[in-house]
């Protein structure tokens, strides 16, 4: 942990399928990052018409659209997001997005908690 600023630049960072399969870069998380913060940022994207498979986590999450427009499911209820918009999931709310256009979908994923392998589930 540090006292002093600390940055990173999304670019130079790893990109890999998360545990719902959209595609992940992990900006800050305090278990691997000298920060102290009670929650873990994410930027994540989804390929053009792609999904995200259904899932939960037992933590809180916020997803704030940075580009693109598609349909989130919340407890299997439609919603349409789309650039700017914020959305709040609780814990164990079942989830997924499907990508409606033909660019990415873009978002931050900020999880409180921080996010951990072990409290996501992927719904078969």
């Amino acid at each position: 942990m540090t006292d002093k600023p600390f940055f990173k630049q999304r670019d130079n960072l790893p990109e890999y399928p998360a545990g719902d399969e959209c595609l992940l870069r992990e900006l800050l998380h305090p278990a691997r990052d000298p920060v102290k913060l009670d929650y873990s940022i994410a930027y994540a994207r989804v390929e053009p018409h792609g999904r995200t498979l259904d899932h939960f986590l037992h933590q809180s999450e916020v997803y704030y659209v940075i580009k693109g427009e598609g349909i989130m499911y919340l407890d299997h209820q439609p919603y349409r997001v789309e650039t700017g918009h914020c959305y709040y999931i609780p814990p164990r709310c079942r989830q997924w997005l499907q990508n409606t256009a033909d660019t990415d979908f873009e978002f931050l994923c900020i999880v409180n908690p921080p996010w951990s392998a072990e409290q996501e589930e992927v719904v078969e």
